[in-house]
């Protein structure tokens, strides 16, 4: 059926007429009792989160959700917005999204008194009826509320006109989501206004005061140290937050490395990239590139780069000053051995640890040693294919052999099996004194 382009024409079609966090919970209800999914991309949080989440939107709750930095507290507030209508009504050229059947501001309030059910409307997407804001100490209460608008007020009106207004975030998003990140960094005269727009509908700007009835869903966002300790939400604002949602890192493994494959982005630059299922990738590619192999495969010597990328950005402890890079180094090597134990505890290694009964024999690698120079170092292995077949690969390749190998070689030297030398990006790999030790 057509959507209606007039005020007449929706009244006569019988529209319904909700709010925001009624037609939230309509849609999520509905949703629920078909089984469909309901936050898409959010992994993880099935048993812990969501079901706080469902229960406030059920509700008809404002949100806040708390959370450590990374515990994907943006992106499931974002995903909310799936359960809005594919489609709203909204006064045309209206700054605030009015509801036709009652519209909020000066302007739309004169348009339908003059226009009546001619009044043109016009439908809003859900992404047209979402806000999102980074709380920082420098935000005013113009852009969340507003100001007055100098150019309005030169074209002529009285600076008490509500018309001069330039609406800020939150009246912009009436009918939606409003999203404000990291609350507690927002000063707290900003979180009153706040609480006075949301709570007693009541706005002062420049001296004259006019009343906005909004209907939002505001949903907010803290990291609890911040909540607590650093900062502070105003005690009149928290208790408008019926619903408290705390997030978590991942639980498991598994849940990490699901994590992880969905943000993967390509890094290729026309390169095929393979990655085995134990592995990882960007370095990978660089090799490609510099040695011209046909396909990037990613190996355990790519994995110091992960620790030159990470120093910056994960969290140390003041006592842990200067000790930054031995604390990552020792937590990849136990995530190494974890891994190994896991995938290849009980394999046989006998025809590999063999090659290194040989005093003189070793294996170089390095972050440019082509997959070819590593296996050929190695020779014709015995029980490759079953390594292979352990660590759950199901398309074998040149690179894909390496890796494992390469894998196999470094789980043996954390276990104690075999010694290995480091100088820079380059490793070797030669026969422990006691090679059954572990």
């Amino acid at each position: 059926m057509a959507q209606a382009t007039t005020l007449g024409e929706l009244r006569a079609s019988s529209y319904p007429d909700r709010t925001v966090k009624q037609e939230l919970r309509a849609n999520l209800l509905d949703r629920l009792e078909l089984g469909r999914e309901l936050f898409p991309g959010i992994l993880g949080f099935d048993d812990t989160v969501l079901p706080g989440l469902e229960r406030g939107i059920l509700a008809g709750h404002d949100l806040i959700l708390l959370g450590e930095r990374g515990q994907a507290k943006t992106r499931l507030v974002r995903t909310i917005v799936n359960l809005l209508d594919d489609s709203v009504p909204a006064i045309t050229g209206c700054e605030v999204n009015d509801h036709p059947f009652r519209p909020i501001c000066a302007r739309c309030r004169d348009l339908v008194a003059a226009e009546g059910d001619a009044t043109p409307i016009t439908w809003l997407a859900p992404d047209e009826r979402y806000s999102e804001k980074l709380a920082t100490p420098d935000t005013s209460v113009a852009d969340l509320i507003g100001d007055v608008d100098p150019i309005r007020v030169a074209e002529g009106r009285y600076l008490a006109d509500e018309l001069t207004i330039h609406y800020g975030m939150i009246p912009r998003t009436h009918r939606g989501i409003v999203a404000i990140n990291e609350l507690p960094d927002l000063p707290e005269r900003i979180q009153v206004s706040l609480f006075n727009i949301l709570e007693e509908r009541d706005v002062q700007i420049r001296g004259y005061r006019i009343r906005l009835p909004l209907d939002i869903l505001l949903v907010v966002t803290a990291n609890p140290d911040d909540y607590t300790h650093r900062g502070r939400i105003v005690s009149p604002l928290k208790d408008r937050f019926g619903t408290q949602v705390r997030t978590h890192y991942p639980d498991t493994p598994s849940d990490e490395i699901l994590i992880m494959d969905q943000e993967t982005r390509p890094l290729t630059g026309g390169i095929p990239v393979r990655i085995p299922v134990f592995m990882i990738q960007a370095a990978a590619v660089r090799r490609a590139a510099r040695t011209h192999e046909p396909e990037a495969v990613p190996r355990p010597i790519d994995l110091s780069a992960v620790l030159l990328s990470s120093e910056g950005r994960v969290e140390f402890d003041t006592v842990e000053e200067g000790r930054e890079h031995d604390i990552l180094a020792r937590a990849l090597r136990q995530a190494e051995l974890n891994v190994f134990r896991r995938r290849l505890s009980g394999h046989d290694f006998s025809g590999l640890l063999g090659r290194f009964d040989d005093p003189s024999f070793a294996v170089d690698t390095s972050e440019l040693t082509p997959a070819s120079d590593l296996l050929g170092g190695l020779g014709d292995l015995p029980g490759l294919a079953k390594l292979l077949e352990r660590l759950g690969v199901q398309e074998e390749s040149p690179g894909v052999a390496a890796s494992a190998l390469e894998f196999a070689l470094e789980g043996l030297h954390l276990s104690r099996r075999l010694n290995k030398d480091e100088d820079g990006g380059a490793a070797r790999y030669a026969g422990a004194e006691d090679s059954t030790a572990g």
